[in-house]
């Protein structure tokens, strides 16, 4: 899968592109079902698959600009297209800067300008609740008028009687019903980023944490959890805090810290994909090192405790 990130550095595919455009925040079961339909119809077609993105996101750009806290974000940037590629649709995802200049573009310009002269767009295939251009004045109506580019839309699709949305997602990860969320996207709710450098706390009381750096967002989840990371080591189980560490830290940045089972190496600079599997308790503050260092202890081991379980509770033979 290609990348192309810029406005002036769009997927270049002489013979046109099938394509879809939105936020794709998780890439849950409603995304893939899109993807897959339209890798299908390519394939019919002999056309590549171009899915186009943005970044921001068009409810933080709007957020931001007017002064309210953004939306959680499901997925960062590196992590959503990991999770694009690995769904094995697409030829190429062209991420797009949503900025002024972006959102005052009309509907129609949206269409000519990207849609038509710069992606050559021959087949187009767009979830149910797509809106773009200025005011979200484009629609599927406006689309089917145009009779050069063939234009599709699929249905919701449900998962025990609710629609799987990003906002459904959001709603399951910040509830901690990662079971939930599981089923809504498809696959476990994951996180990748490098290790850096941290305050080496956990070292000190015998549980080293990596530190994994993360884009600045606000993030649905929050808590201790069951993980499971991938890296150069392969794949370990592990207990991670995902949030603001209000024992040692008093800024509003969300941290996750990682502490792997059994492992003793240097990961400063690996890049580590991380899977939360379950969720143990809330992140509290506690009145000292001590009490954080007996909490931590109990943590890892109701996590090795978990992991002799499978995902419904049953020992495993």
């Amino acid at each position: 899968m290609k990348i192309r990130l810029g406005q002036h550095n769009a997927p270049d595919f002489p013979q046109g592109a099938a394509v879809t455009i939105g936020n794709f925040d998780g890439v849950h079961l409603g995304h893939k079902h899109i993807l897959q339909k339209l890798k299908n119809e390519a394939d019919s077609r002999n056309l590549p698959v171009i899915v186009v993105i943005f970044e921001p996101q068009p409810k933080e750009f709007f957020s931001q600009k007017a002064g309210f806290t953004p939306p959680c974000r499901i997925s960062p940037l590196r992590t959503k297209l990991d999770l694009l590629s690995d769904t094995g649709c697409i030829d190429a995802v062209w991420v797009l800067r949503f900025n002024q200049e972006f959102a005052d573009m009309s509907a129609q310009d949206f269409i000519d300008k990207l849609l038509r002269q710069t992606l050559n767009t021959r087949y187009l295939l767009i979830g149910d609740d797509f809106r773009f251009g200025a005011g979200r004045e484009g629609c599927f109506d406006l689309l089917k008028q145009q009779s050069d580019i063939q234009t599709e839309r699929t249905p919701s699709v449900i998962v025990e009687d609710i629609r799987t949305s990003s906002t459904a997602v959001r709603e399951a990860l910040t509830d901690g019903n990662l079971a939930y969320a599981k089923k809504l996207l498809g696959h476990d709710y994951v996180l990748s980023g490098k290790v850096k450098h941290g305050k080496k706390l956990g070292r000190t009381i015998n549980a080293p944490t990596a530190n994994i750096q993360l884009p600045p967002h606000r993030y649905p989840l929050r808590g201790v959890f069951v993980v499971e990371a991938d890296g150069t080591f392969g794949t370990r189980r592990g207990v991670a805090s995902f949030g603001l560490n209000p024992t040692v830290s008093s800024n509003n940045s969300q941290k996750l810290e990682v502490h792997l089972f059994d492992f003793e190496g240097n990961l400063y600079g690996q890049r580590l994909k991380v899977r939360f599997l379950h969720k143990l308790r809330d992140e509290q503050k506690f009145s000292d090192i001590e009490a954080l260092k007996r909490q931590i202890e109990q943590d890892i081991e109701e996590a090795k405790q978990w992991q002799e379980t499978d995902y419904s509770g049953l020992k495993l033979q």
